[in-house]
């Protein structure tokens, strides 16, 4: 078996639903559902729903990362679903603490970040195992099979 070769990772997908494998299309559609999720949760939350001070709070900024890694995700961009799998674990925590040592509404709220993080942690790992899979099929059919 030869080298990794990464230069088809750096290679966007047509972005064009039709063109996309199935269970891109599945996890893909996951991840920008469970960021959107995300984003309006901890905005309703912060803001308006049970805000840790009267008024609102500044912890609605905790969803500023999320807005720029909507983008990426959109786009397709590998390094934006790795980055986020490990930066949802932030939120997760965020989740646990709050679901544990708050009260109502907020702990319930927690209960539903806590969803949504494991929910996009699934979809974004799902979403790279499919792509390193399909790159590795193409890979492997571009090699002559005498070179294998």
């Amino acid at each position: 078996m030869g080298r990794y070769h990464a230069t088809a990772m750096t290679q966007t997908p047509d972005s064009t639903p039709g063109m996309l494998a199935p269970g891109v299309r599945f996890s893909r559609t996951l991840a920008v559902g469970s960021t959107l999720g995300l984003i309006l949760l901890g905005l309703a939350w912060e803001l308006w729903l049970a805000p840790l001070r009267p008024g609102g709070s500044w912890w609605a900024l905790k969803v500023l990362p999320l807005a720029l890694a909507l983008s990426g995700l959109l786009k397709l961009r590998m390094y934006t679903y790795r980055w986020l799998s490990l930066a949802v674990w932030l939120y997760f925590t965020e989740a646990c603490v709050r679901g544990w040592s708050d009260a109502w509404p907020s702990n319930a709220l927690a209960i539903a970040q806590g969803l949504l993080s494991l929910a996009l942690f699934v979809a974004c790992g799902l979403h790279v195992r499919l792509r390193f899979k399909a790159a590795r099929a193409a890979a492997n059919a571009a090699t002559p099979k005498e070179a294998r």
